[in-house]
């Protein structure tokens, strides 16, 4: 397993969660050439896009940086469940690129894999059901979670494990007590859900927000 950063706070500190990802597009832009892209993987859900407003609020330089979510509901972009179509317009105001999930795509060299996480324990929408595999032989891949979420009762797509487990550096951002202790379980390779096959591979550093709330 990887280096793991744990960082813990009361509720969710969205500045530092900021700062991190803010450090990452600037620390390309001064260490690469222009033209030299960045590929950075974001999670959908109701939690990153509070992180998304003061990022962009940001005064960084996105013209090479590409984003791509780690999975969406397979739905128009215009539908109110499409994290794409939010996704979008956070950053309409940015110039940086976004890049929309297909079957088939090539998988990035990622910068940067930001992800959430389930108390079931999936990742992306690698939900348990799913038995995910790291030697999976596709990139990205259609699924039904089981169960389906009321709240977004929706095929999925969604990286596999090796294509997100091919990036230079990890974050994952929870909140909660369950979800720690599915967490610490998974650090402790006392588990085999999604969460633990990805951190038991992971070789890049990974920084984890935690609050409590």
């Amino acid at each position: 397993m990887s280096e793991v950063t744990v960082l813990e706070s009361k509720s969710m500190d969205i500045g530092a969660i900021a700062d991190h990802v803010a450090n990452y597009i600037t620390g390309h832009i001064s260490g690469h050439t222009s033209g030299a892209h960045q590929t950075i993987a974001v999670p959908g859900g109701s939690t990153p896009f509070p992180i998304f407003d003061a990022l962009t609020q940001m005064p960084l330089n996105w013209d090479d940086t590409r984003i791509v979510l780690t999975d969406d509901r397979l739905v128009p972009d215009s539908h109110p469940a499409s994290n794409q179509g939010k996704l979008s317009a956070s950053f309409a105001k940015t110039s940086a690129q976004m890049v929309a999930l297909h079957e088939g795509m090539d998988a990035p060299d990622f910068d940067l894999v930001w992800l959430g996480m389930g108390a079931d324990g999936h990742i992306a929408s690698l939900f348990p059901n799913t038995d995910p595999q790291l030697d999976a032989p596709a990139t990205v891949i259609r699924l039904t979670p089981v169960p389906l979420p009321p709240e977004a009762p929706f095929d999925r797509l969604s990286w596999t494990l090796p294509a997100l487990l091919n990036t230079k550096a990890a974050m994952l951002v929870i909140k909660g007590a369950d979800k720690r202790e599915v967490l610490d379980a998974a650090i402790s390779g006392a588990s085999d859900l999604p969460i633990a096959r990805f951190l038991g591979a992971l070789t890049s550093p990974l920084t984890v927000f935690w609050s409590e709330t």
